[in-house]
């Protein structure tokens, strides 16, 4: 652990400033970090909590720093999404991990800051392709700075997580290039869509993994590497994160559709307005192709144009009362089992009991 508590970080000048007609969010004078929402997980064991919340408060601080430039662009648009919050279950799974060894160290919450800025650079370039308009109940980067500017704030935030990894080299640089190529190649491939005589359903898994599944993994691999835990773990804690981070991406499927906007950031069913394939309307078109009349008729109001917020509205009430809905919050928590039975052999341990109630916290949210 570090020695000294870090009490908050200062917040950056971007924060409430007007840019391109648009008001940033505002930060408060300092930037507290408690649990993050809906993963309060160590309520039981105060030591490990404060252990916890100690070490998210210090990767804030560096993350920050990490994101600060002397171009007033640049910092503005790289601290953006940092400053408008997140759940930092990336950094919070890194530290978890390295309680199974030694514990925190510097090399463990340096490793958390890339991973969160490895999170957020994906973030920049995911909403440009998505024509998102909100991330995090503000205003996306790329409405108030344009596409050009979100892309290259993404790549920079990625030469600056390398950069950060390079400085620690060993193995934590290998497993970070390897994360990064399936981020991409995840990317890819939802880009291209499934391939001739491909299940849509398989192919829509096999991008969550590489893009949300692979950074998790990395999390809690890097959080035992450098936090010394025994090597043996290593494989078992890499097959829990990219089952978490699954569970982690088909929950967020289903909060599109159920979430209220205020808790959740965004609209309800900003993905069907965007037509971005999720799991409840891959699991809506196979209830149609198997004659389910009810499937087809909610599938009918969200295949056509949802500008309108009557037409939205419609739609999700339509998809939410079928029962796909259900089934996808079933396939969830699958993967939120299989998590838990991928760190069954470790030994029973406070941070393990830590760690699987973390599984049950990526699906049991309501943003």
């Amino acid at each position: 652990m570090t020695e000294s508590k870090v009490s908050g970080v200062k917040a950056g000048a971007a924060a409430g400033q007007t840019v391109s007609g648009t008001q940033l969010p505002k930060s408060n004078d300092t930037l507290s970090v408690p649990l993050p929402a809906g993963f309060d997980v160590l309520a039981d064991d105060d030591l490990l909590t404060a252990q916890v919340t100690e070490s998210l408060e210090a990767v804030e601080e560096q993350l920050l720093a990490a994101l600060s430039c002397t171009d007033e662009l640049a910092n503005s648009a790289a601290r953006y999404l940092a400053e408008a919050g997140g759940k930092r279950i990336r950094p919070l799974l890194t530290i978890l991990t390295s309680l199974l060894g030694e514990g925190v160290n510097e090399r463990v919450l340096r490793a958390a800051v890339v991973m969160e800025m490895t999170h957020l650079a994906t973030l920049y370039h995911d909403d440009v392709m998505d024509s998102a308009p909100l991330r995090r109940g503000a205003p996306s980067a790329h409405e108030v700075w344009g596409n050009s500017v979100a892309i290259l704030t993404g790549d920079l935030i990625l030469a600056r997580a390398s950069q950060l990894m390079t400085e620690l080299g060993d193995d934590g640089s290998r497993i970070q290039a390897e994360t990064f190529e399936r981020l991409v190649m995840g990317q890819l491939r939802e880009t291209v869509g499934p391939r001739e005589g491909e299940d849509p359903y398989d192919h829509y898994l096999g991008v969550i993994a590489n893009k949300t599944g692979s950074l998790v993994a990395a999390a809690a691999q890097l959080g035992a590497y450098y936090g010394r835990t025994d090597p043996g773990h290593s494989q078992l804690l890499q097959t829990y994160g990219e089952a978490v981070g699954i569970a982690f991406q088909l929950a967020d499927d289903v909060i599109d559709l159920t979430a209220e906007g205020a808790s959740s950031g965004k609209s309800p069913g900003t993905d069907l307005r965007e037509h971005v394939l999720t799991l409840p309307v891959l699991l809506l078109r196979r209830a149609a192709q198997s004659k389910d009349s009810s499937a087809q008729a909610a599938l009918d109001l969200v295949d056509r144009d949802l500008t309108g917020d009557a037409e939205l509205a419609e739609a999700v009430r339509a998809v939410v009362a079928h029962p796909v809905t259900e089934e996808a919050w079933a396939v969830a928590r699958g993967w939120s089992i299989r998590a838990k039975e991928a760190i069954s052999p470790l030994p029973e341990s406070t941070v393990k009991s830590a760690l699987l109630s973390f599984a049950d916290a990526v699906v049991d949210r309501e943003a």
